[in-house]
């Protein structure tokens, strides 16, 4: 019965930490640089890349002992919180490891325009809404 249970409560407890981090993280850059640039925000994004590539490596190198609660707790769970850009950089980076550019380039350019179009869809509707 645990065992059902386990990758939930390692994702819910990673997540958890990884949204608490973020905040912290967030707040301290905030009030420590004072400026329009969201500092904050591009450090979490590159720290959790670089964080993914690490336990990426671990896993796929089979250098942990339970790699599943690894990916659930820390990958999934604190990663995911923390910042999905992670996931984004490190997916992308798989596939141009496999010679995909194209496919890279694509998710890349897609992903923000879209994800930039969807930000602005919410605005007029929530404002629409409202």
């Amino acid at each position: 019965m645990m065992r059902t249970f386990l990758p939930y409560l390692l994702v819910g407890f990673g997540g958890f930490l990884g949204a608490n981090a973020r905040f912290l993280v967030g707040s301290w850059v905030g009030s420590a640089v004072g400026m329009r640039f969201p500092l904050g925000t591009l450090i979490i994004n590159v720290s959790g890349s670089f964080l993914l590539g690490i336990i990426g490596t671990l896993i796929a190198e089979r250098v942990v002992s339970h790699p599943e609660y690894v990916q659930f707790g820390l990958a999934v769970g604190f990663l995911g919180a923390y910042t999905t850009f992670s996931t984004f950089s490190y997916e992308n980076h798989a596939i141009l490891l496999d010679g995909e550019w194209w496919t890279a380039a694509m998710n890349i350019v897609l992903s923000v325009a879209l994800g930039l179009v969807a930000v602005r869809m919410g605005v007029i509707v929530t404002k629409a809404w409202l």
